[in-house]
């Protein structure tokens, strides 16, 4: 039963973190999806650099553009957030108690991430498709959610699942390193800690410097296949309505890059990636470091209310 609130506890903390440095980084976010998603064609560039995609949103009158689909993507991030840390600690636990070990080896935390990760893309592939065409949609022309999801056939919502199963790749590095760091460094405090006092946790700074870290290494490691999966979700505006089906295949993006843009294509917008990823991870874990002791020590209270209340009943 500890072990099952625990799993909450942790992912409950993970998705409130998720929600709040998504709403924060939004329109860094929008502005990276809608530069990643251009592909150069006879040397023509709408967006030279990250910038280019803010000044024309000022330009054009259309600031508040730079939010659309944030409902979309705070839902999406929410339950994805809750799934995977849900998800790696529910496994991570189970495999404890199988195997009888008393730690995780970095092959083994691997395959656990890689499975929880699996599990939420499978879970919020729908939203996370919908999501980025609304961001890469022209400026005041975004759609809502259910318009979204329906203007085409119901396949089409799972557009880049593929590649979202092989980024469980990212998430599965990201907190091997950052999981595998925080246990060296609080490995002195635990063993200091009662049993049941709320669990230990790291400082604002040393969590968000783990995250930073962790998720700068992830990134550049997996980006090529990210590119790609913003272009095979992103929206269908008139000035791109020109281009073939076939870009919207895995082969077809990977064509289009590699003809217009040669191998530096792959990694075009590397930079925005890591500056929205970087701080968006190290806000979430620093967010969730900080609010997991309040959300043990509530699940806590809350689990021996629902107890006195039960020999109560059973009492009378």
């Amino acid at each position: 039963m500890s072990g099952d609130l625990e799993s909450i506890s942790e992912a409950t903390s993970g998705a409130i973190g998720a929600l709040v440095s998504t709403t924060i980084l939004y329109p860094l976010d929008t502005c990276k999806a809608k530069y990643q998603a251009e592909v150069q064609a006879h040397r023509l560039r709408k967006y030279r650099n990250l910038s280019d995609v803010l000044l024309e949103a000022i330009s054009s009158g259309k600031v508040l553009s730079l939010y659309q689909g944030l409902g979309t993507k705070n839902l999406q991030s929410f339950i994805a957030q809750f799934v995977y840390f849900y998800g790696y600690s529910y496994f991570k636990r189970l495999y404890l108690e199988r195997s009888g070990a008393k730690s995780i080896g970095t092959r083994v935390n691997l395959i656990i991430a890689a499975a929880a990760g699996a599990c939420t893309a499978l879970a919020t592939q729908p939203l996370d498709t919908a999501s980025s065409r609304m961001q890469t949609s022209a400026f005041g022309k975004s759609k809502g959610l259910w318009k979204t999801l329906t203007e085409g056939s119901w396949s089409e919502a799972f557009d880049g699942l593929g590649i979202s199963l092989l980024l469980t790749s990212n998430p599965a590095i990201q907190y091997t390193v950052f999981d595998q760091l925080k246990q060296h460094l609080l490995k002195g405090k635990e063993k200091t800690t009662e049993r049941d006092a709320s669990p230990v946790v790291l400082s604002a700074f040393s969590a968000f410097a783990l995250g930073a870290l962790s998720k700068s290494i992830a990134t550049v490691l997996t980006y090529p296949a990210i590119r790609c999966k913003v272009m095979i979700q992103a929206a269908d505006d008139e000035d791109k309505k020109a281009e073939p089906k076939s870009s919207k295949t895995i082969s077809g993006v990977i064509c289009s890059i590699w003809k217009k843009e040669g191998i530096l294509g792959f990694f075009k917008g590397l930079h925005a990636q890591i500056l929205k990823t970087v701080l968006s991870s190290a806000l979430l874990l620093m967010i969730k470091e900080k609010i997991s002791a309040s959300t043990w020590v509530l699940i806590l209270a809350l689990r021996r209310i629902l107890l006195i209340r039960q020999r109560r009943l059973k009492s009378t």
